[in-house]
């Protein structure tokens, strides 16, 4: 079973923002005494004070996180991640984001239904005795007569094989941001999200992350990209 947990925080910066240049998030987020997510949010990157400044300025911010998971649900197998993650600027110095942490892999126990008692029944045992003498004194009177006991053979019916039933497929669910991400690979732990600027290309981003093509392709759509396109970039777990 999954479940997705969602995570709003306001950061209040002591200067303006006028452009975000670059962000990415980061978290430490563990189960503890099997139903208790702890850990941290890590959410850091890049701005720009006025749209005309050239220059860049550096903001890093960590978020304490904490939640309690129902104890309906047996978390001893689940595992945390980052479903998906987006950000606004509000006010010119407020950078609010918007976190959905996703827990799989939870198993809600079964319910056990009471058993219902049965009363007690009362077997007359002189019944049984005047049963089991009659069957007796019958089966003395075929003896006698040597009456041949035939066996009814019951006719087995033809077993008819079931037509294939198709199953018909779930209707598509809406995609985020991390839905092109490979499950497959177990490789990679968390990630980054990199907003492209003007200027960049596929080139410079796999420099400046030092990372193949072959990988970031694993997580991302590199047909096209363009300005503003989020692009997840994997950072592998020590």
């Amino acid at each position: 079973m999954k479940k997705i947990i969602p995570f709003k925080k306001d950061i209040i910066l002591n200067t303006n923002i006028a452009e975000i240049t670059s962000i990415s998030l980061d978290h430490t987020l563990h189960i503890e005494d099997e139903n208790l997510i702890s850990g941290t949010f890590i959410v850091s990157g890049e701005y720009k004070m006025t749209e005309a400044s050239i220059n860049v300025e550096p903001f890093s911010y960590e978020l304490p996180f904490d939640i309690a998971i129902d104890d309906k649900y047996d978390a001893t197998e689940a595992t945390v991640d980052i479903n998906d993650f987006y950000y606004e600027i509000i006010n010119d110095n407020v950078l609010s984001v918007n976190i959905e942490v996703v827990v799989d892999g939870l198993e809600e126990p079964l319910i056990k239904e009471p058993v219902e008692e049965l009363e007690p029944i009362t077997i007359d045992r002189s019944m049984i005795e005047e049963e089991l003498e009659s069957e007796m004194l019958q089966m003395e009177a075929e003896e006698e007569n040597e009456i041949p006991v035939v066996e009814e053979v019951k006719q087995e019916e033809p077993v008819t094989e079931e037509e294939p039933r198709c199953i018909e497929p779930e209707d598509e669910k809406i995609g985020t941001l991390f839905d092109s991400m490979d499950d497959s690979i177990e490789t990679y732990q968390s990630y980054k999200v990199y907003i492209v600027r003007d200027g960049d290309t596929l080139d410079t981003i796999l420099e400046k992350y030092s990372i193949a093509k072959e990988e970031l392709e694993c997580y991302n759509d590199l047909k096209e990209i363009h300005i503003g396109d989020k692009i997840i970039i994997p950072t592998v777990h020590a």
